[in-house]
């Protein structure tokens, strides 16, 4: 336990100490105040400090030997990629041409070829029945559905659609 004696001389010190400490805070806040002013003066805002604060910070991380060591890595990694990237490109296209040569395809394209040439000789009407562009997108779509749906009978003229 304390004496009393030295409690006295303790409270005497925890006053001294909040009197110097309520001092301190009012030289603070002054001292605050003072710099608050001088900023305006110089025309230094917050978002200045910021921004400067922001700039430094990030120079700081550039300047690291961690940041460089990374930052070279995935250089690296990117001029990787980009060049396996235009490999498959290269290599897609070369596919692309060589099946464009197959007989596959070459059988394909005639088809196309000739089911476009008569579909544009029916519809440019030098066919023999003479027909509309009407009639003859009728005439095939029935053929076309016949074909696919052998047994299922479609309507033929206006008034059966309408039914």
């Amino acid at each position: 336990m304390i004496s009393e004696e030295e409690k006295e001389e303790l409270k005497i010190e925890l006053a001294k100490l909040e009197d110097e400490i309520s001092t301190l805070r009012q030289v603070l806040a002054a001292k605050e105040k003072h710099l608050v002013e001088i900023k305006q003066k110089l025309g230094i805002s917050l978002m200045n400090e910021l921004k400067q604060n922001f700039s430094k910070s990030w120079h700081d991380v550039q300047t690291t030997s961690a940041y460089k060591k990374t930052h070279e890595t995935l250089s690296h990694a990117g001029q990787k990629a980009t060049a396996a990237i235009s490999n498959v490109g290269t290599a897609i296209s070369k596919k692309f041409g060589d099946m464009r040569n197959s007989p596959t395809f070459k059988s394909f394209e005639e088809k196309v070829e000739t089911t476009v040439t008569s579909l544009k000789t029916k519809v440019g009407g030098t066919s023999h029945t003479g027909g509309s562009f009407e009639e003859v997108l009728s005439s095939t779509a029935h053929a076309s559905a016949q074909s696919s749906l052998a047994g299922t009978r479609l309507p033929e003229s206006e008034e059966e659609l309408q039914c």
